[in-house]
């Protein structure tokens, strides 16, 4: 398994990834996207997985902040430039992917080995 988990420091679910993957021996890449955002290859890979209208928190405080419920705006663009838009955690692994706490996903990649 070659597992990257992609949130906030903030992000309750995010440590709760770290810790689900941790408790089970399995290595994973943190990258906080507060310091570091999407690179616009791992955006599509993510989006190959799961559809782009789900990795926008459009009920975070940062949407509404940015009044983008109300401007017409490009969904990827938007994400590529300001990480903090988008729906914490993203756990990808290789082509799959998940947002959010997704145990019982996690649990199916490991026991079939993927």
């Amino acid at each position: 398994m070659n597992i990257q988990i992609f949130g906030t420091p903030k992000c309750q679910d995010t440590r709760k990834a770290q810790r689900f993957f941790k408790e089970r021996g399995i290595h994973f890449q943190y990258i906080d996207l507060t310091v570091k955002g999407l690179s616009k290859g791992e955006l599509n890979s993510i989006k190959a997985a799961v559809r782009i209208e789900n990795l926008m928190d459009t009920q975070g405080n940062r949407y509404v902040r940015r009044n983008l419920k109300y401007l017409t705006h490009d969904p990827e663009e938007e994400l590529l430039n300001d990480p903090l838009l988008l729906r914490t955690p993203i756990v990808r692994n290789g082509s799959r992917a998940t947002i959010g706490y997704a145990p019982d996903i996690w649990k199916e990649w490991k026991e079939k080995g993927l």
